[in-house]
């Protein structure tokens, strides 16, 4: 059991030790709750934080059913295997899909004053989360950094079920995830504090985390 998610950050900062002061790294979280988990992650390995907003389409009646996610990237990822299976869903993934992106622009405007993603093309990233269940944001979140062709791909996530570790493993360059317990039935089982995320938290967690210093500015020349 990890007790909330500032201990899950330090834990993972401490096996992702060999990141730190990486020349351009630079960690993203998702929001909510990855946020508090990247913060810490920030600070010990001396590394700037930001989020990555990506939103699960969840099925009618059972939210916690990843359909699919989407990101703000516009990458959209639809689990095919249960589309395929009960196809009346898709009509409901569009209709979710549109609100996850009302959700998501809210999310840019409110976290980064409406700016876009930093540059990544060519840097190290460490994606986090504080646990993955079925895979399906994280996995959405891992295509959409490839797609803007980040350089090194790092996964860092408290908890997973074992096969979803084993999937995120075989897309990204390095994979940690702290627990692989089996059975898996929840993230939050696995906490011993899993309490609620809000935005005002998300915006503490990305001032208080760590930022490169200003430049000294060049001396000038006395006559």
């Amino acid at each position: 059991m990890i007790e909330d998610r500032v201990e899950a950050g330090r834990l993972l900062a401490a096996a992702l030790q060999r990141y730190r002061d990486c020349p351009g790294g630079l960690i993203l979280a998702i929001p909510r709750g990855g946020v508090v988990v990247g913060c810490e992650i920030s600070v010990l390995l001396r590394l700037p934080l930001d989020v990555l907003l990506t939103r699960k389409i969840g099925a009618p009646g059972n939210p916690e059913l990843a359909i699919g996610a989407l990101t703000e990237t516009g990458y959209l990822y639809l689990n095919e295997e249960l589309l395929t299976t009960y196809p009346a869903l898709a009509r409901v993934s569009e209709r979710e899909r549109l609100e996850q992106e009302r959700e998501i622009d809210r999310r840019r405007k409110q976290y980064r004053s409406g700016r876009p993603l930093p540059s990544l093309e060519g840097r190290p990233v460490i994606l986090v989360d504080d646990g993955t269940a079925t895979g399906a944001t994280y996995l959405a979140s891992v295509q959409a950094l490839r797609a803007s062709r980040v350089g090194r791909l790092i996964a860092a996530l408290p908890v997973a079920p074992p096969e979803t570790a084993r999937l995120i493993s075989h897309r990204v360059d390095d994979c940690v995830v702290l627990e692989t317990p089996d059975p898996f039935y929840a993230v939050g089982q696995h906490y011993v504090n899993f309490r609620q995320v809000d935005d005002e938290e998300v915006l503490r967690c990305l001032a208080e985390s760590w930022r490169p210093p200003e430049p000294e500015p060049a001396a000038t020349e006395t006559p």
